[in-house]
């Protein structure tokens, strides 16, 4: 399907790119400058985080602190765009795009409509009922409704109801909240496509966070979602996990939506991916006991669903060698120690790690060339094919 671009096309080598956009059998990994350029992770960060769907978090995590506390306001960066999410207020107005349970959600540019200052610093938050502009105090409602603008009472011709704060599209599904800090994306039904069919077994949004690890990497964000979406490498530095689960086994998928993914087999004596392969908690009802799926949400989120829990992994890119990775397992009981799953993981996460560190610092060698994909590649493939598609325009849901 062609899609005629709404954007300007990634700063790329078109040559290299062409290869990539082979058929598989026949085509190459992308260039190094899609790893390494400084212009191509900008043009990412505007086009690809900003201009699709990223996953920002958790309605839980983002409508809190640290000390539990309700939050009504939490200012982020959505790729380069600074965006303000609110919680709270009255159901069914203007902004109002993402609801989790009674409490909606909402995001707004994070920009003052009279001067563009940052309602809130990126990071910070607030618990009041009204959004203060700290620059010249202009408010608004957490709807995004002006309701104060200090000395514009006797300004005949200044008609505020102009002048609210900017919505964006926000969505939340299964727990996570994903934003479109552009306005310009496809439907959030269209991005996710077939994956909903998938992940909506595991009922993410009433499993419990056990534990949380964050990560920064000197690594590439898509390498690390190339690694993710292949098991070449497992028998040579993944010991422990060819030992409970093996690497030929499963089948990847081809439908509809922005996201690759796949299925990988337990071994026939073990119940889990742990160390031991046996399980510390409780089976999640109605999924299939003897599969794990490996779901990669373009663009910054990796859904792995296990038959007890489930783990994902949530990517900011840093720099064009740099990622900030958030490693959360959820599980049925709000008491079952996650130790086991997370020692696996965490110590197959570092395995990871340090491969992609590897990769990273030979994309900066003179030598270096794209290679092909091995015929278990597929996924792979997959991936490679979705950006190299949407660095010339075409949305990625599109096949």
């Amino acid at each position: 399907m062609t899609v005629t671009p709404t954007t300007t096309l990634a700063p790329l080598d078109s040559a290299a790119l062409d290869r990539a956009l082979l058929a598989f059998g026949q085509s190459t990994m992308l260039p190094a400058a899609a790893y390494t350029d400084p212009a191509v992770l900008a043009w990412e960060k505007r086009n690809f985080l900003a201009g699709t769907w990223a996953c920002v978090g958790r309605t839980e995590d983002l409508s809190a602190d640290d000390g539990g506390r309700e939050l009504s306001q939490r200012a982020l960066m959505v790729g380069d765009i600074p965006v303000l999410l609110t919680f709270g207020g009255t159901a069914g107005t203007a902004g109002t795009a993402g609801t989790a349970g009674t409490e909606a959600v909402r995001a707004f540019a994070n920009t003052c409509r009279h001067r563009g200052h940052e309602l809130l610093p990126e990071g910070g938050t607030a618990a009041t009922r009204a959004i203060t502009c700290p620059y010249h105090a202009w408010s608004y409602s957490l709807e995004g409704h002006v309701i104060a603008t200090p000395e514009f009472n006797e300004v005949t011709t200044f008609d505020r109801t102009r002048y609210s704060l900017v919505p964006l599209p926000v969505e939340v599904w299964h727990g996570w909240v994903f934003v479109n800090a552009t306005g310009t994306a496809a439907p959030f039904a269209e991005h996710i496509g077939a994956l909903d069919a998938l992940v909506a077994p595991y009922a993410p949004d009433r499993l419990h966070l056990r534990a949380r690890h964050t990560y920064e990497i000197a690594a590439n964000w898509k390498i690390v979602c190339e690694n993710y979406h292949e098991c070449y490498h497992c028998p040579l530095i993944h010991p422990e996990l060819c030992q409970v689960s093996p690497p030929t086994s499963g089948d990847n998928y081809d439908l509809p939506g922005a996201w690759v993914g796949g299925s990988m087999d337990l071994a026939p004596d073990a119940v889990t991916m742990s160390l031991s392969g046996t399980s510390d908690g409780e089976p999640i009802p109605g999924v299939d006991p003897r599969t794990v799926l490996y779901l990669g949400l373009f663009p910054n989120l990796l859904i792995s669903a296990h038959p007890d829990y489930v783990m994902t992994h949530r990517m900011v890119p840093l720099e064009p060698g740099r990622t900030w990775i958030e490693c959360s397992w959820y599980f049925p009981s709000e008491t079952v120690d996650p130790s086991y799953a997370v020692d696996f993981w965490d110590l197959t996460n570092r395995q990871d790690w340090g491969a992609c560190e590897s990769v990273q610092r030979s994309l900066a060698s003179p030598h270096f060339k794209p290679g092909p994909f091995a015929p278990n590649e597929d996924a792979v493939h997959q991936w490679v094919t979705m950006l190299g598609r949407a660095y010339r325009g075409t949305a990625p849901h599109h096949p």
